[in-house]
C-alpha cells in the first residue's frame, strides 16, 4: 500500500545529501567508516574472497569476485545496513511508496586489475515493470579501498534517472564515483551506472548494500541466506529489515501472523491477525457501520 505522504525532518547536512541524491542521482559521503572499521572488514572479507572463485557472465564480470549473504559471513557489515544516516535517507526516499522498506542484498564485489568495464545498466531492470518516476530502490556502495578512475570506481551517468535507459551510453558522459576508502557513495535504483575499468594490476574492493520496497521481491532470498538459525541471533531491528515483518495489508505472513513469531518458536494454531493499513481499517469499519445500519448482524 502506497503511502499519500511522508514528511521528514531532516538536519541541513542530511537535507543537502537527500536533495544531491534526488538531483543527480548519486552522492558521496566522505569517510563514514575509520581506519579501524575498514580494517575489521578487511579481515573479514579476505578469506571470503580467497575462497570464491571469480564471476561468470557479461553482467557480474569474467574478472570480478563477488561474495553475498554478508550479515554472518562478514558480522560488522551488519553495522553498515543498520547506519542510521543512511537508514533515514533510504525510508525518506523510499517509504511513500510502501508500507516499510527491506534489505534487497549485501554483497562484497572485488574487481581485479584489468577487468573490463561493467556495460550501462540500471539495477532497478530486476523488476520488469514500470516505475513511473518513483523511487523503488537504494544502493549504497561502501569503500573497502580507495575507489579511483583508474581502478574501476563506479561510472555514474549524473541525471540519467530522469530519462531512458540507454545500454550504449556515452561513457564520455559518464564520471567516476571517486571516493576514499571508509566512504559511501548512495545511488538511485534508477541510474545509469556500471563498474569502471580497473587499469591497474590492482584490485578495488567494495560493499553494496541496498534497500528497496517491502512488497518488491529481493535481489537475494534473506530466507536462504540467513536460515531460521541465523536470523534468530540477529537483533529484531535487522530480523524486521531483511523480512520478518508483515507488509500491510497482509502480505508475507506465516500462519497468518507477523512472521517474527517464526523467530520467536511460537508454537501450536494460531489465529490470523489482520495486519492492514489505517485507510484499509476505516474503510472496513465504515463497510461494516453501513452494513449495520442497512440491518445486518456486522458478521
Amino acid at each position: 500500500m502506497m503511502k499519500a505522504s511522508n514528511v521528514v525532518s531532516f538536519a541541513p547536512a542530511h537535507q543537502d545529501h537527500f536533495s544531491t541524491l534526488e538531483r543527480d542521482g548519486f552522492v558521496v559521503l566522505d569517510s563514514v567508516l575509520d581506519e579501524r572499521q575498514c580494517q575489521t572488514l578487511d579481515r573479514e572479507l579476505e578469506p571470503l574472497f580467497e575462497a570464491t572463485p571469480r564471476c561468470q557472465g557479461d553482467f557480474y564480470g569474467w574478472n570480478t569476485t563477488r561474495v553475498g549473504g554478508l550479515l554472518s559471513k562478514a558480522p560488522s557489515v551488519r553495522n553498515l545496513v543498520l547506519d542510521p544516516y543512511i537508514l533515514a535517507i533510504a525510508e525518506a526516499l523510499l517509504a511513500p511508496n510502501c508500507d516499510c522498506i527491506q534489505l534487497n542484498l549485501t554483497q562484497a564485489v572485488r574487481v581485479h586489475g584489468q577487468e573490463r568495464p561493467q556495460a550501462p545498466h540500471r539495477d532497478e531492470e530486476m523488476w520488469p515493470w514500470p516505475t513511473n518516476g518513483r523511487h523503488w530502490l537504494l544502493n549504497v556502495m561502501w569503500a573497502v579501498s580507495d575507489f579511483t578512475d583508474e581502478n574501476g570506481a563506479t561510472r555514474l551517468w549524473k541525471g540519467s534517472h530522469r530519462g531512458d535507459l540507454d545500454r550504449n551510453a556515452d561513457p564520455s558522459q559518464s564520471i567516476p564515483g571517486a571516493m576514499k576508502r571508509g566512504s559511501a557513495l548512495l545511488f538511485l535504483g534508477s541510474l545509469t551506472h556500471g563498474a569502471g575499468q580497473n587499469l591497474t594490476a590492482l584490485p578495488r574492493t567494495g560493499i553494496i548494500v541496498s534497500y528497496c520496497l517491502g512488497w518488491l521481491k529481493t535481489y537475494e532470498n534473506q530466507f536462504l541466506a540467513y536460515p531460521r538459525e541465523v536470523a534468530a541471533s540477529f537483533p529484531e531491528d535487522l530480523q524486521r529489515l531483511i523480512g520478518y515483518r508483515m507488509h500491510r495489508p497482509n502480505l508475507g505472513g506465516w500462519e497468518g501472523q507477523d512472521p517474527i513469531a517464526y523467530l520467536r518458536d511460537r508454537r501450536g494454531p494460531m489465529p490470523h491477525v489482520d495486519a492492514l493499513t489505517p485507510e484499509i481499517e476505516a474503510q472496513l469499519r465504515n463497510h461494516y457501520g453501513e452494513y449495520q445500519k442497512r440491518g445486518g448482524d456486522g458478521a
